[in-house]
């Protein structure tokens, strides 16, 4: 599976800002169980880190400093993962990935730069 990460920018504190990723295949479908799509970000020069993740069944999980502020979302008409980020913070400031589990195999996309300013 190829992703393609965009939207991504420079935003004020307190902004709101939505990233996309665009999938080369339908992830989620009606018969498989185990697809997931999700979200990491990685600040400089720190790790990569979870931001949030969405089942199969349109389950989410949120890492706890993202809760309340982003949503995570797919349109499978458009195979299309969104981040949707409100009250943006300078601490979000990072390159943020997405990645995708289809069948048992993980790829991850080239990432998009989201910059916070103070």
């Amino acid at each position: 599976v190829q992703l393609q990460a965009s939207g991504g920018g420079l935003v004020q504190a307190g902004g709101s800002l939505r990233i996309s990723c665009a999938a080369s295949t339908t992830i989620f479908r009606t018969y498989s169980s185990t697809n997931f799509m999700a979200w990491s970000r990685q600040a400089p020069g720190k790790s990569r880190d979870f931001v949030a993740r969405i089942e199969n069944d349109g389950s989410t999980i949120y890492t706890d400093s993202v809760k309340g502020r982003f949503t995570i979302s797919v349109d499978n008409t458009k195979n299309t993962l969104y981040l949707q980020m409100n009250k943006l913070k300078p601490e979000d400031t990072g390159v943020y990935y997405c990645m995708a589990y289809y069948n048992a195999n993980t790829s991850v996309g080239q990432g998009t730069q989201v910059t916070v300013s103070s």
